[in-house]
């Protein structure tokens, strides 16, 4: 019997990090032909797949026009999982804005976009969000790198933040910090083919008084979490609303709690996210399931 020859995709800086890869490897083994390939692997020929699947290409943000320059090669070649479309879609969090207008509940969230006075921006969202502290990250960025927490009486670096991102030619998003974060965290809530696997709590990632990492992510600590009923019907209504008709092979919705402990979308993750199988018995089992329909 020929197996099927799936690539789980990966960067050479995150492929010793990622703690998915070797239960899904095991679920897989037996059923299907695996490599672990990097995605900027250009002895790759990427036709011998039946399917390659994004799994941590962690570095994709610092690389972003030659990333997806790569998954268009690759999705002419093969299958590539999540497909082309939802990745460019899903690589800039400019995709936040057509949420909002689609009635998800997002994080609040303002756009400056180089060339834009960011003194004047800053001055503007501060006069619109009372928040005592406020979020500046990159609109590409993966694994909080660069994202940083300020108070609204230091908006000096915040401002100057902003400034170097924006010099670096790089979108920059504002969000209101929702305090409750950093007692509740975040939920992260796992679906596979439509269907809903299993939820974490990741506790808070951003401290007060702390730069932004210059890691591949920032670390995390991670614990298992049954998602409330709210919870569920914001991810059920997150999904819903993407430009996409097909039930995505994966997907994880990352919510965080406002002041009236409502969730809201922190984060839409279709590309590359980490899925925490070890903190979900049989998870990877059903991950691999559904990859092996879609082959």
């Amino acid at each position: 019997m020929n197996l099927p020859r799936i690539a789980l995709v990966t960067a050479a800086a995150a492929r010793d990090l990622d703690e998915d890869l070797p239960p899904l490897t095991a679920a897989l083994d037996g059923h299907a032909d695996i490599r672990v390939v990097n995605w900027d692997d250009a002895a790759i020929d990427w036709s011998q797949f039946d399917i390659a699947l994004l799994r941590s290409t962690w570095d994709y943000s610092m690389r972003l026009t030659e990333f997806l320059a790569w998954a268009e090669r690759a999705s002419r070649a093969t299958q590539l999982c999540n497909a082309l479309d939802i990745v460019r879609w899903n690589t800039d969090k400019h995709y936040l804005a057509q949420l909002a207008a689609a009635g998800v509940p997002i994080v609040p969230s303002v756009f400056l976009e180089p060339g834009d006075d960011a003194l004047q921006a800053l001055a503007r969202f501060l006069d619109t969000h009372a928040a005592a502290e406020f979020v500046v990250k990159p609109a590409v960025g993966a694994g909080s790198r660069d994202a940083q927490r300020h108070h609204r009486d230091e908006h000096g670096a915040a401002l100057e933040h902003a400034q170097r991102l924006l010099r670096e030619q790089r979108s920059v998003l504002l969000q209101p910090y929702l305090e409750r974060v950093d007692e509740h965290g975040e939920t992260a809530l796992i679906y596979f083919a439509g269907e809903f696997s299993h939820a974490i709590r990741k506790g808070p990632l951003l401290r007060r008084g702390e730069g932004a990492t210059r890691a591949l992510f920032a670390a995390e600590h991670i614990t298992p979490r049954t998602p409330s009923t709210a919870e569920l019907d914001v991810a059920t209504s997150t999904l819903a609303a993407m430009p996409f008709a097909r039930p995505l092979l994966y997907a994880r919705v990352d919510l965080i709690h406002d002041a009236d402990g409502a969730p809201r979308v922190l984060e839409l993750e279709l590309t590359e996210p980490s899925l925490f199988f070890a903190h979900a018995q049989g998870s990877a089992q059903r991950f691999a399931a559904a990859i092996l329909r879609a082959v």
